[in-house]
C-alpha cells in the first residue's frame, strides 16, 4: 500500500484538471473482470523478548525480507534499503513501525485470496521461526509504546511521523502501533462506483464492530472494543471520516477527486526521493505553484501517490478499500472480504434498501458505537448487531449467488451474530480472568 503508485504516463505532467476524475475512472471494469484483493497486516514480534522487531540486525525484518526473497520474491529499495518485495502482482510491504503487510494479487475468487493467505502465512512462518520471530493477528499492539517501536526506513514516513502531531492526536499510533485487514473491490460504471461507496461507507460500523480485535494497549484495557477504529477519529479531519458528501446529489468521481484535492500533501516522490510537502496543496501543485518543487505540474503518479495518503472509511481508488477491519485471526481475516464480496458484488441493491434510511448522524454515531462497544453498540435506533446478522445474511446470499462456495468463509463470523461477542470481547475475558492482568498473554493466544 505504501510502496510509490505507478499512475499510468508517469512522465508526462497533468494539463486538464478533469484527468484527475478520468484516472478514477479508468477503473471501471465489466462484472466478468471483477477481481477480489485483499491486504492483511500483522505484528512482527521477538518470540522471547514479546518486543518488536527492529529493522536490522540478525534477528530483524531486514533478515526477513531477505527470507523471502531467497524463495522468488523480489527486494523494492528505496536507496540502500530494502523496503518491501513483489512477485507477479502481490507486494510484502513495510508499514511504519515494523508491521509485514501482504498486499495481494487481485484475484478472481475468495477461495483463491484463501489460499494466497495461507501460502503468504506458512511462507512467512518458514522464514520467521528460525529467526525466533512470530506474527500476532490483532487491530492493536497489546503492550509496546511508542518508544519501543522501531522505524522502517521509508521517507514517507519520516514525513508522516513529523507531520501527524501538528493535524491530530492519534496519528503516530495508527502509523506505529495499529494493524487492518482489507478488501477492495471493482466497480462497473461511475453509478456503480457511487452505490458500492455509500454501501461501503455506510456498513463500515458494522465490519469495525464484526471484526474489533484491539481492546489492549500499552499493557492495559483500553475501554474500546475496537481501540485502532478510535484511533482513526483523532487522526487528521481533513483526511479521514464517513464522507458525508458521498450521499449527496451529484457524487461521482469528480466529487471525491474535488475531496481529494483539499486534503494537504504529505510529499512529492522523485528520483527514488521523498521532498517534503506537508501541509501543502495538490491544487497549488496543478498551478505550478508548490512549494516543494516549484514551477513543476503534477504527473498521474503523483496523484495516485495523493490518493493514497487520504484515510476515509471507504477508500477510492481505480476500486474501493474497504478500511474499516481490525486484523485479527486467519479465519476473520478470511471473513472481512468475503463479507464485502458477498454484499458489493451480490446483493448490493438489498444491502442498500438496508441503509438507505441511516442518515449522517446515524452513520457517524454507528462508528462511534462500534469502537466502543462493538456489536451491542446502537445509534439513531440502529442496534449493531441487528444490522450485523442482516448484513451477514446478505453477504451470505451475495455469494451463494456466486456459486463457488465461498459462503463457508463466513463461518467464523457466526458465533458473533448468535452471541454479541466479537474477538474483542474474548480478549477481556481472558485479560480480566485467566491472564491475571498479563496482556502479554495476547502473544500467544493471537499469534498467527
Amino acid at each position: 500500500m505504501s510502496i510509490p503508485q505507478s499512475g499510468g504516463d508517469a512522465g508526462g505532467p497533468i494539463e486538464d484538471g478533469r484527468d484527475l476524475a478520468a484516472f478514477l475512472e479508468k477503473g471501471c471494469k465489466p462484472r466478468e473482470r471483477w477481481c477480489v484483493g485483499t491486504e492483511h497486516e500483522k505484528f512482527a514480534f521477538l518470540t522471547d523478548s514479546l518486543l518488536p522487531v527492529p529493522y536490522e540486525g540478525e534477528r530483524s525484518i531486514r533478515a526477513l525480507l531477505a527470507g523471502l526473497a531467497a524463495r522468488g520474491w523480489e527486494e523494492l529499495r528505496e536507496g540502500a534499503a530494502v523496503i518491501g518485495l513483489r512477485r507477479g502482482r502481490a507486494n510484502v510491504s513495510l508499514e511504519p513501525g515494523g508491521q509485514v503487510e501482504l498486499s495481494g494479487a487481485p484475484l478472481a475468487s475468495l477461495l483463491d485470496t484463501e489460499a494466497e493467505l495461507d501460502a503468504h502465512l506458512a511462507e512467512a512462518e518458514a522464514v520467521a521461526a528460525p529467526l525466533g520471530i512470530g506474527f500476532l493477528g490483532l487491530g492493536a499492539a497489546p503492550t509496546w509504546t511508542h518508544g519501543q517501536m522501531p522505524v522502517m526506513p521509508k521517507g514517507r514516513y519520516g514525513l508522516m511521523t513529523a507531520y501527524m502531531p501538528k493535524v491530530g492526536t492519534h496519528g503516530l499510533q495508527m502509523m506505529y502501533r495499529t494493524c487492518t485487514v482489507q478488501a477492495n473491490l471493482d466497480f462497473a460504471s461511475e453509478a456503480d462506483m457511487v452505490s458500492k461507496l455509500r454501501v461501503a461507507l455506510a456498513l463500515q460500523p458494522v465490519a469495525t464492530a464484526l471484526f474489533a480485535a484491539s481492546p489492549l494497549f500499552e499493557g492495559r484495557a483500553n475501554g474500546h472494543r475496537s481501540w485502532r477504529s478510535r484511533i482513526w477519529r483523532g487522526l487528521d479531519d481533513a483526511r479521514t471520516g464517513m464522507l458525508p458528501f458521498a450521499f449527496e446529489d451529484g457524487m461521482g468521481f469528480e466529487r471525491y477527486a474535488d475531496w481529494a484535492l483539499d486534503a494537504p500533501m504529505y510529499f512529492v516522490y522523485r528520483e527514488g526521493r521523498y521532498l517534503d510537502a506537508t501541509g501543502q496543496s495538490f491544487r497549488a501543485f496543478l498551478q505550478g505553484r508548490l512549494p516543494a518543487l516549484p514551477g513543476a505540474l503534477p504527473t498521474l503518479s503523483d496523484w495516485a501517490d495523493h490518493l493514497t495518503t487520504v484515510f476515509p472509511e471507504a477508500r477510492v481508488k481505480q476500486f474501493i478499500e474497504m478500511r474499516g477491519a481490525d486484523m485479527g485471526d486467519r479465519g476473520h481475516a478470511l471473513a472481512l472480504p468475503a463479507f464485502w464480496t458477498g454484499l458489493l458484488y451480490g446483493a448490493l441493491d438489498a444491502a442498500w434498501d438496508m441503509v438507505r434510511g441511516w442518515d449522517a448522524a446515524t452513520r457517524e454515531g454507528l462508528r462511534v458505537a462500534a469502537s466502543e462497544r462493538a456489536l451491542r453498540g446502537e445509534a439513531g435506533g440502529v442496534r449493531l448487531l441487528d444490522a450485523a446478522r442482516a448484513a451477514v445474511a446478505l453477504a451470505e446470499q451475495g455469494l451463494r449467488a456466486r456459486s463457488l462456495g465461498e459462503e463457508r468463509l463466513l463461518d467464523p463470523l457466526r458465533p458473533s451474530l448468535d452471541t454479541g461477542r466479537v474477538q474483542a470481547d474474548a480478549i477481556l475475558a481472558a485479560y480480566e480472568g485467566p491472564w491475571g492482568g498479563d496482556a502479554t498473554r495476547a502473544f500467544d493466544a493471537c499469534r498467527l
